[in-house]
């Protein structure tokens, strides 16, 4: 059972200039950057910047992608439900937590996750990306 939107997913061609534009313009709070990407936030919102040098080639090559949140128990279910229904996976999960990525009829990209921005700092500080540097 979904219960909520998880997290936002933008490609971007720089992450310097989007971490600029989203945190200094907009207001973002700042959580982590790393070499390619950086995490930010808003009260019900996470949002994750991905370096992505194939923007505006071909839409469907880049990460942009919006997740919903699944309930850890009613994970596996769902991801059967979803296998049943025919949908197209796009991406195996490689981050923490348990993550289904696929299309939806038009070829949106979608993603249903367990965890939250808090769980997947928590396991960046034990295992950071490159270059990471969390802030307060």
């Amino acid at each position: 059972m979904l219960s909520g939107f998880n997290h936002l997913t933008l490609a971007v061609t720089d992450v310097p200039r989007s971490v600029h534009f989203y945190h200094d313009v907009l207001g973002l709070q700042l959580d982590a950057t790393w070499d390619n990407g950086a995490y930010l936030s808003l009260p019900g919102l996470w949002l994750c910047l991905s370096l992505d040098r194939s923007c505006g080639s071909e839409p469907a090559a880049d990460y942009t992608h919006y997740a919903f949140t699944a309930e850890p128990q009613g994970f596996t279910a769902l991801i059967e439900r979803l296998r049943t229904a025919g949908v197209q996976e796009w991406r195996d999960n490689r981050s923490e937590g348990a993550s289904f990525y696929f299309l939806d009829p038009d070829g949106h990209k979608l993603e249903v996750h367990v965890g939250d921005l808090a769980s997947r700092l928590r396991a960046c500080r034990t295992r950071p990306y490159t270059g990471m540097t969390f802030y307060p």
